[in-house]
């Protein structure tokens, strides 16, 4: 079973002790006792108090996020390690702050779990969790731990930042803008697949696009900065769905070409890259000219925004309408 409430937040307060990742979760019983000053910018007071303190720059606006990673939804214990699902967890905030075009300041974790998990689940899962936030210079800056009755639940808080006005919102697109993502799509769901067909064992290092994916923070970043990107929102939920929240903030439609989605696997797995989703890939919408490639990841274009409010797909010279049928919680369609 997991370590009390104090020795755990402690020994979380260990393995985050470096400057670049000063971390201070906070549980029935606050993380924030006993701190330390943090050296990173944008951090002033890490774990230690009831509140972390952090500094924007000067002219920068504050980017917030929020997401739940969630035990027989987003992860299974028998399929996913505990370094991946710490690492997903972190991922996908920082996949809403990359498609905003920001930088993240800080990390906020709050995990229950049952009294039964083997502490060394929890150690595994957050050297995953970590080591993520390492490679972007993320610091863990507080959270909350609590005891689950059944299963575990981590939720997520980034504060991102952005200069002041600059931030990409969905909203931007407009008829005439070309559609185009990063990456290629559907390799999650491929994964899924492999799960639901019976795989037991799927090799995570060889399938790191499910187990270990990487949210695009400098191709987001160098969107913002290079004024490329008009409206943009990662793949989180399907590419179908979340072109239609693009499309629903910026009151166009979309016309989507088949034959140029980047498709993991080839044409046969076209449905996991229309439908799957957890793919963390950027799709945005852009009006001049856009490079083959962005911070090292190639940009494939899939599509123009149109006047008329529909979405279609272009699929051997013949036009069907494209319904969202990605991934939506309250829906009869599940993982």
């Amino acid at each position: 079973m997991p370590l009390p409430e104090k020795a755990l937040i402690s020994r979380i307060a260990s393995k985050a002790k470096s400057p670049a990742l000063t971390t201070r979760p906070r549980g029935t019983t606050d993380f924030q006792k006993g701190g330390t000053r943090s050296r990173v910018a944008g951090l002033q007071r890490g774990i230690g108090d009831d509140c972390a303190v952090l500094r924007l720059p000067r002219g920068h606006e504050a980017l917030v996020t929020t997401d739940f990673s969630l035990e027989g939804v987003h992860f299974r214990r028998e399929r996913h390690s505990a370094e991946s699902v710490g690492h997903r967890c972190l991922a996908r905030g920082l996949s809403d702050i990359a498609a905003m075009g920001g930088e993240p300041v800080a990390a906020f974790l709050s995990l229950a779990v049952p009294e039964r998990l083997p502490q060394r689940w929890v150690d595994q899962f957050l050297r995953g969790f970590l080591a993520l936030a390492k490679k972007f210079s993320v610091p863990l800056a507080g959270g909350d731990t609590a005891q689950s009755p059944a299963g575990v639940l981590a939720d997520i808080v980034i504060l991102g930042s952005v200069p002041a006005g600059t931030a990409v919102l969905r909203s931007g697109a407009r008829p005439g803008d070309k559609l185009y993502v990063t990456g290629q799509l559907g390799a999650s769901a491929l994964v899924l697949s492999r799960f639901m067909a019976g795989r037991t064992k799927i090799s995570e290092r060889r399938n790191a696009a499910h187990f270990f994916p990487m949210p695009r923070i400098p191709a987001g970043r160098a969107l913002r900065e290079e004024g490329i990107a008009s409206a943009m929102i990662d793949i989180s939920d399907g590419l179908s769905t979340d072109l239609g929240h693009l499309c629903q903030e910026s009151r166009v439609g979309a016309r989507i070409y088949a034959e140029q989605l980047p498709v993991t696997g080839g044409r046969a797995n076209l449905r996991f890259a229309l439908h799957g989703g957890e793919d963390y890939e950027l799709l945005f919408s852009a009006h001049g000219i856009v490079p083959k490639s962005i911070a090292g990841v190639p940009i494939a274009c899939i599509g123009e925004i149109t006047r008329r409010r529909k979405i279609v797909l272009i699929q051997g010279g013949k036009e069907r309408a494209l319904p969202a049928g990605g991934w939506e919680h309250f829906s009869s369609r599940k993982r």
